[in-house]
């Protein structure tokens, strides 16, 4: 009877350990199907097309700090739709002038809001040229941002600026304009 009972016994052990792996390796396949896949626009891979605006920033030295806080703010797919869109596009040097801590404060994933606010601020859903810049001077019109906020353009004898910062170049994109800035455009407010 002993002899049984300790068959009987190893049976529900082995029984018992075996239900535990496979209950691990179904977790285990389930927590791997859950992985962030990127299916945005900006996940396309388009060679034959004149690049877009975030196309061009990822592929200049300069642009480094803006296309990792564009990544950051999970704003990778706003730069690359069909626009028009406008972006006044802060260069590295632009970011090194805002207080020491700043952009990495503003990096952290639980202040993606803020950071996502602040870059909206660089971006107009319309096509301005220059041209179409000098106009608004003219007319006294500010440029509506994607951030809800609108910023004045003005021009000076040394150029144009918007917000109060200089615009140093401008560039023609696939999906609207690209206009190189060396201030970071902060709003007053959320």
């Amino acid at each position: 009877m002993r002899t049984k009972i300790s068959i009987l016994t190893l049976f529900i052990c082995f029984a018992f350990f075996s239900c535990k792996e496979t209950k691990k390796e179904t977790i285990n396949s389930t927590n791997a199907t859950t992985e962030k896949v990127d299916k945005g626009q900006s996940a396309v891979v388009d060679e034959d097309s004149e690049p877009n605006a975030l196309q061009v920033a990822a592929s200049l030295e300069d642009f480094k700090t803006l296309v990792v806080a564009v990544k950051a703010a999970d704003l990778e797919n706003t730069l690359v739709n069909a626009g028009p869109l406008t972006v006044f596009a802060p260069v590295n040097a632009a970011f090194d002038k805002l207080p020491e801590g700043t952009v990495a404060t503003l990096l952290k994933p639980e202040n993606k809001s803020k950071l996502s606010f602040i870059l909206k601020n660089h971006v107009a859903p319309a096509n301005y040229t220059v041209a179409t810049l000098e106009k608004n001077v003219r007319k006294n019109r500010k440029l509506y941002m994607a951030s809800g906020k609108y910023l004045e353009v003005t021009k000076k004898e040394d150029g144009l600026f918007v917000g109060g910062t200089k615009i140093l170049k401008s560039v023609k994109v696939s999906n609207g304009w690209i206009h190189v800035i060396g201030d970071v455009l902060v709003p007053n407010d959320k």
